[in-house]
C-alpha cells in the first residue's frame, strides 16, 4: 500500500435478493479509492472481475446520488473510480453505497460502512473478517439463474443438475465459504492488467 493511512473502514457487503443473504465483512484502508474498494469486494466475494461495475453513493456536499465507476464515453455522468477516494464520501453520516457488478446478470450489493477503526499495525489490509455462503458463479444468469443452480446442487435428481455440473466443471456448494481463505490482489496491479479494456 503506497498511501499512508491511520484508519480503516469496516464494510459489510451484502448481495441483494439472495436468500439466505450472501455477505462479507472486510476492512480496508481509509486512503482507498473506489477502484481499490471494487477490487477488495471482487476478491472477498469471489467474483472474477470479468464485467463492468458501478457504485452509487450520496455526494456528502449535495446529498445527491452520484455514480462512480470506470470512465465510459457513452455515459458522461460517471465519476472515475480511480480518482475518487472513499474518505471523500463515506463517514458516520454517510454510511451506505450500492455496488452493481455485471450489468447483464445485475448483481446488486449493499455496501455498509459499519465502523471507522484505528489501523492495527499487526494486520495486513485489506482483510476479510467474516462472511457467509459462496459467491454465485460468473455468468450464471443473475438471481434467477443462481436460484436454479442452488436447487440443482441440492437435489441430485434435478433435471438440470448434470448440465450445471458440465458447465461449472466441478461441484458447487452454495454454503461453502471460509473468510480465512480470502486473498486480495494489489489494486494497482489489477489496474495495469485491465487498462486496455477501457
Amino acid at each position: 500500500m503506497k498511501r499512508d493511512y491511520k484508519q480503516v473502514y469496516q464494510f459489510k457487503i451484502m448481495l441483494l435478493d439472495t436468500t439466505p443473504v450472501i455477505w462479507r465483512r472486510i476492512q480496508v484502508p481509509d486512503s482507498y479509492t473506489f477502484w481499490d474498494l471494487h477490487v477488495a469486494i471482487q476478491d472477498s466475494m469471489g467474483w472474477l472481475d470479468y464485467h463492468l461495475h458501478e457504485f452509487e453513493v450520496l455526494d456528502p456536499s449535495t446529498r445527491d446520488p452520484v455514480s462512480i465507476g470506470l470512465p465510459d464515453a457513452d455515459y458522461e455522468e460517471i465519476l472515475d473510480c480511480r480518482k475518487q477516494r472513499l474518505s471523500d464520501f463515506f463517514s458516520v453520516d454517510n454510511r451506505k453505497a450500492v455496488y452493481t457488478y455485471d450489468f447483464g446478470d445485475n448483481w446488486i450489493h449493499d455496501v455498509l460502512l459499519e465502523e471507522i477503526l484505528p489501523r492495527d499495525p499487526s494486520i495486513k489490509y485489506p482483510t476479510c473478517i467474516g462472511g457467509e455462503r459462496a459467491c454465485p458463479p460468473e455468468d450464471v444468469g443473475g438471481v434467477m439463474g443462481y436460484d436454479e443452480l442452488v436447487k440443482a446442487m441440492k437435489d441430485k435428481k434435478h433435471p438440470d443438475r448434470e448440465d450445471f455440473l458440465d458447465w461449472l466443471g466441478e461441484e458447487y456448494d452454495p454454503e461453502e465459504f471460509d473468510f480465512r481463505k480470502v486473498s486480495f490482489d494489489d489494486p494497482d496491479e489489477r489496474l495495469k492488467n485491465t487498462e486496455g479494456d477501457f
